[in-house]
């Protein structure tokens, strides 16, 4: 050996600030459990009733249509699901779902909101979506939120503020300032004030100088950012695709998507997808291939690593969660007997391009990034409920 410690330490010193800002940028995943879908509420249809109104509404749906719109095997467990948490997640909307209304309605729809979010129950995961902070309704978002809190008094753990049609990575800048100033009026904690931002402007995806812009919002955000959420019919339209074609497949959206994933890996942001505007309402006919198209939806979404969505309607829960219990247990068999196969630098496992004959694991070669993969896998399986944790490796 030729090389010292002082080249070590050298490179160490050189390498200094790089290393500080990669685990500033990039922490890694968040930890916790994921919603399978945000449900987006209109302020003024918003209540305490929430959860057991939209539980009622999905399973009258299967009744009113049969069959099932999923193999019978998931029954026992959508059945389950809709009974006990139909709704995982709720946005209070005060955007495109709630319109533009006199100052007066908003404040009240603000404070009737803030009295049925305190007085329960509400999902696991909850917030409000307010107007943009684009001039037009500048005034409005930051007077409905100031609104809400007034009424509302601290958040519940976890509230977190959509802020929609983000274009301009100054608007995440006024947007951690207006924050700041919330938390320091009401004595809420510092930092406590968390938002997600709605990516459905085209200048979010690429901006002006050829960037993503979407990468600079997330860490303009200095860590309040916790979501990015696509909003499929806003930025189709803006990218000039007919009606009848926008779609959450749409070439369109896959690219949208691709970079808000790329822009979020590593920083602790999860990415949301966006909805499918057809309902299953109608005759039964009708309902039936909503349902097919929303199955398929779903499941092409968590293929490509999208694991949350919006639904629009009671009646898309039974299909958002049967394709989601499906993906996961479909793929337990195999999770389970990878990881049981896995051995570090054995025969198992190698690295890229790593030597081994693949072990018991089927013929697959797994590698180190693949195990947690694996892992994270099944833990997301358990938390959304298509698992069992008696069925995953102790440990998972």
């Amino acid at each position: 050996m030729r090389l010292g410690p002082d080249l070590y330490a050298a490179l160490d010193e050189r390498l200094a600030t790089a290393d500080a800002e990669l685990r500033r940028c990039y922490p890694g995943p968040p930890a916790g459990r994921q919603p399978v879908h945000t449900v987006y509420i209109p302020a003024d249809r918003f209540g305490a009733d929430l959860v057991e109104r939209w539980g009622a509404a999905a399973r009258a749906a299967l009744v009113a249509h049969p069959p099932l719109p999923f193999p019978e095997e998931l029954r026992d467990r959508v059945l389950a699901k809709l009974a006990r948490e139909p709704v995982e997640d709720v946005r209070i909307d005060f955007e495109d779902g709630y319109g533009t209304r006199d100052d007066p309605d908003e404040d009240a729809a603000a404070r009737a909101a803030a009295a049925s979010l305190a007085a329960g129950p509400m999902p696991p995961f909850v917030g409000l979506r307010c107007k943009s902070l684009e001039a037009g309704t500048r005034r409005r978002a930051v007077r409905t939120l100031d609104v809400f809190l007034d009424a509302l008094g601290p958040p519940p753990a976890g509230f977190v503020v959509t802020l929609p049609k983000v274009s301009r990575v100054e608007q995440v800048d006024a947007m951690v300032h207006l924050c700041a100033r919330l938390e320091q009026e009401y004595g809420l904690r510092d930092g406590g004030l968390r938002f997600e931002l709605q990516v459905e402007t085209t200048p979010a995806v690429l901006g002006a100088d050829g960037t993503a812009t979407v990468a600079r919002m997330v860490h303009a955000a200095g860590g309040r950012c916790v979501g990015l959420h696509y909003g499929t019919y806003d930025y189709s339209a803006e990218c000039g695709i007919a009606p009848a074609y926008q779609s959450l497949d749409h070439a369109v959206a896959d690219h949208a998507k691709a970079v808000m994933q790329v822009a979020a890996a590593g920083t602790g942001v999860r990415v949301c997808d966006g909805s499918t505007n057809v309902l299953p309402v109608g005759e039964t006919a009708q309902v039936h291939a909503a349902w097919r198209l929303h199955l398929a939806l779903v499941r092409r979404s968590l293929e490509r690593g999208f694991y949350q969505g919006w639904d629009l309607h009671p009646a898309q829960l039974p299909t958002r969660f049967a394709a989601t219990y499906g993906f996961f247990r479909e793929g337990l068999a195999e999770a389970v007997t990878r990881l049981a196969a896995y051995r570090p630098g054995g025969s198992s496992g190698g690295g890229d391009g790593g030597g081994g004959d693949g072990g018991d694991g089927g013929g697959v070669l797994d590698e180190p990034a693949t195990v947690r993969a694996l892992t994270g896998f099944l833990r997301r399986g358990v938390d959304c409920g298509a698992l069992d944790p008696a069925e995953v490796p102790s440990g998972v």
